[in-house]
């Protein structure tokens, strides 16, 4: 499961009224790790004053980089932590987490990032079986 959704947050999308807010709140409290990385690469955008930040440890565990899986490959998750925290996300190799921050170079840099010659230049062995 991706996520651990409260009753009362399930009866709401039962009945249609979902609040994003409350949403963000269950993927906060559902997938800490993945929230973690990527509030703290906003962090890292802000305080270096640049529009590009990642991160390229390998997650301590399975199941930190199973949060991290859950929380980039679900379109609505991933646009929901866009939305909030007002960044363009994009990921590489089960790990390499990467926040853009708007702005007139962030669409040649993201789609330098997320190019077919990017990902290949983002392989290692150590990571074939992540």
């Amino acid at each position: 499961m991706s996520l651990d959704v409260s009753p009362a947050l399930l009866e709401k999308a039962e009945r249609g009224e979902v609040d994003e807010r409350e949403f963000v709140d269950c993927v906060r409290t559902s997938l800490p790790y993945a929230w973690d990385m990527i509030s703290s690469l906003v962090a890292q955008l802000k305080v270096d004053g640049t529009d590009f930040a990642d991160n390229d440890v390998p997650p301590p565990s399975e199941q930190e980089r199973g949060q991290l899986l859950r929380a980039l490959a679900s379109d609505a998750i991933r646009g929901a932590l866009q939305r909030h925290f007002g960044v363009q996300l994009a990921f590489q190799n089960c790990h390499r987490v990467a926040v853009f921050a708007p702005g007139p170079d962030t669409e040649a840099r993201l789609a330098r990032f997320t190019s077919i010659r990017g990902q290949l230049l983002n392989q290692s062995p150590e990571l074939r079986d992540c």
